[in-house]
């Protein structure tokens, strides 16, 4: 009998977020759970055009389709190994990272949440910010947390 029948996945194309898909995908085979794969388009991460002008549709449209793309590559590999998997795409106009992550997971069932985190310590924690420790302080579900390689 499986402990974890639904695993929750954000990815977002780094190697630490990578990391923590290996680790979903291993756990999701050991539990015979469906997985999740999540991408939060971060919308409020403005890009300026060399006239200093934001084109604030163009990037989330340019964000939406990386995500897509990464979404529909990771999700093929997790099916290839035997995973039942599905794909969500969420953007932060509606909320926090972390919130929206925890709100899918509810949303979704999840019984456990799987995400890579960079392990950031002292200032340079406090300046770059968590994601992953924000994860954890809203979700009502288990995290593991899966440590990057120093990325």
């Amino acid at each position: 009998m499986a402990i974890y029948a639904r695993i929750l996945c954000p990815i977002d194309g780094s190697a630490t977020s990578a990391r923590g898909l290996e680790e979903a995908i291993r756990f999701a085979l050991d539990q015979r759970a469906s997985l999740r794969l999540l991408y939060v388009i971060e919308a409020h991460l403005a890009a300026m055009d060399p006239y200093g002008h934001v084109n604030l549709t163009e990037l989330i449209e340019s964000s939406r389709s990386y995500g897509l793309q990464l979404l529909d590559k990771a999700a093929s590999d997790a099916r290839e190994r035997g995973v039942q998997c599905e794909t969500g795409l969420l953007d932060t106009l509606s909320g926090p990272v972390s919130e929206l992550i925890a709100n899918d997971a509810l949303g979704w069932k999840a019984e456990l949440i799987v995400m890579g985190t960079h392990g950031r310590r002292g200032l340079k924690r406090a300046v770059m910010g968590s994601d992953a420790e924000l994860v954890v302080r809203a979700s009502q579900v288990p995290v593991l947390l899966v440590k990057g390689s120093g990325d």
